[in-house]
């Protein structure tokens, strides 16, 4: 049995206690906040059923957004362990904010991730807006500040552009359910070819309702581009990454869906300019023309060149005539070369001194033959003598034998044949067997 000292097994649950929870996220209101004069912070967080003891070190808590104050509900991360002087199990805070805005921060921070994981905030599904757009829809509250920036900015660049309002809360708890009513009815009717969905600046809270993921999934099936323009330009939605275009304000939305007409009516001076000037070059260079192809025609009658041609004509005959003398003459004097050449190289003059050779080496082959068969014969008859003089079969003749024990060998001792071996006598004619003694 393991005998503990207090700090032993003090120091041994606190390592127990970090392994295995680590970080965590706790929600809980705080009592019994102090600051001392080191600057760490000391407090419990507690809900209805239990409560547990907090530090703050300095180092952490300088970068912290809030400080806490008793009653005040708080998200914090932290790290469980003992403080093992005491025995007292806590909490070491590494972060801290207020539990509204941190939840759901926090909340959106998930669905962001579940939805990117899913691919809906890919520029691949996203559509770009039409080249001409005639009638844009709104969605938002009508009586926000929103709707008023957007049809201030319509009226100044693009007044005959029209607009459709579909009104709805934009803030609270209604306005989750009117926003995708209003949705789904711009969508059924579609009669716009642009739909906006925004409204001012706010908090988060404020805000929600363009995080919620039935309002933004409903925009992924939206039948016309669709634009989110919440808050302000440092304000990020859910809907801001779902939408086909993201605008950082309401009146920049209200920009991007309409056209300066003093614009276009100066670009409309310019290129009226441009086509009288280009109007202008073409009659000129027109009448140019014209003036080259009279000169031509003056210079080109078809009497002169008839004559032309005429002399034309007959010079290539004279050229003609002259070409073929002249070839006809080259070809008389290559056939009468070549004539002489054959005449030179005719074979009838070595074909007689080649049939002379050739007898005469006939003749000669016979006897060189007879001569070469008559040496080779006698060679032969030598080899034959010098084989028959050495070849054991001679021996044999005389009267000598050879003997193989049972292996085959030839036995030329008789120890290698004791008593009793198996021998083998070969003779001139014949073989024994024999036993030796």
């Amino acid at each position: 049995m393991d005998i503990y000292s207090v700090s032993k097994l003090n120091n041994d649950i606190r390592a127990a206690l970090e392994q295995q929870f680590g970080n965590v996220w706790l929600v809980g209101e705080v009592s019994n906040f102090a600051a001392p004069g080191s600057g760490h912070w000391y407090f419990t967080l507690k809900d209805d059923k239990a409560q547990i003891r907090c530090a703050m070190f300095r180092g952490n808590n300088q970068r912290a957004k809030i400080r806490p104050q008793n009653g005040v509900q708080v998200l914090v991360r932290a790290r469980v362990t003992v403080y093992a002087p005491r025995g007292d199990y806590q909490l070491i805070v590494e972060h801290i904010e207020d539990a509204g805005q941190g939840l759901l921060q926090q909340q959106f921070e998930q669905l962001k991730a579940k939805l990117a994981a899913e691919g809906l905030f890919a520029n691949e599904r996203k559509r770009p807006l039409p080249e001409s757009i005639r009638r844009v829809g709104v969605v938002t509250s009508p009586t926000g500040a929103a709707i008023q920036d957007i049809l201030a900015v319509i009226k100044r660049r693009d007044p005959q552009l029209e607009v459709i309002i579909y009104p709805s809360s934009v803030q609270g708890e209604a306005a989750i359910p009117q926003l995708k009513h209003m949705l789904q009815s711009a969508f059924n009717r579609n009669e716009v070819d642009v739909l906006i969905v925004g409204r001012g600046g706010g908090s988060i809270e404020d805000l929600w309702c363009f995080n919620d993921e039935s309002v933004a999934r409903m925009l992924i099936d939206a039948p016309m581009p669709v634009i989110s323009a919440v808050g302000h330009e440092i304000d990020f939605t859910i809907c801001d990454f779902i939408a086909d275009l993201r605008a950082p304000t309401p009146s920049a939305a209200a920009e991007v869906v309409s056209k300066d007409r003093s614009q276009s009516r100066e670009q409309l001076r310019a290129l009226h300019q441009r086509l009288m000037l280009a109007q202008q070059r073409k009659i000129t260079q027109s009448q140019q023309q014209f003036r080259h192809i009279q000169i031509r025609l003056q210079q080109q009658h078809p009497q002169r060149q008839l004559q032309q041609q005429a002399q034309r004509a007959d010079e290539l005959q004279a050229r003609a005539t002259r070409a073929m003398q002249s070839q006809l003459q080259r070809l008389l004097q290559r056939e009468s070369y070549f004539q002489s050449r054959l005449q030179a190289l005719h074979p009838q003059k070595d074909l007689a001194r080649y049939q002379s050779r050739l007898s005469d080496l006939q003749q000669r082959l016979s006897p060189a033959i007879t001569r070469l068969l008559k040496q080779k014969t006698e060679q032969q008859r030598s080899i034959f003598q010098a084989l028959n003089i050495v070849s054991p079969l001679n021996t044999l003749e005389r009267g000598y034998a050879i003997v193989r024990d049972e292996q085959g060998k030839v036995v030329r001792d008789s120890e290698q044949a004791p008593a009793g071996t198996e021998l083998n006598i070969r003779l001139a004619k014949g073989e024994l067997k024999a036993r030796s003694e």
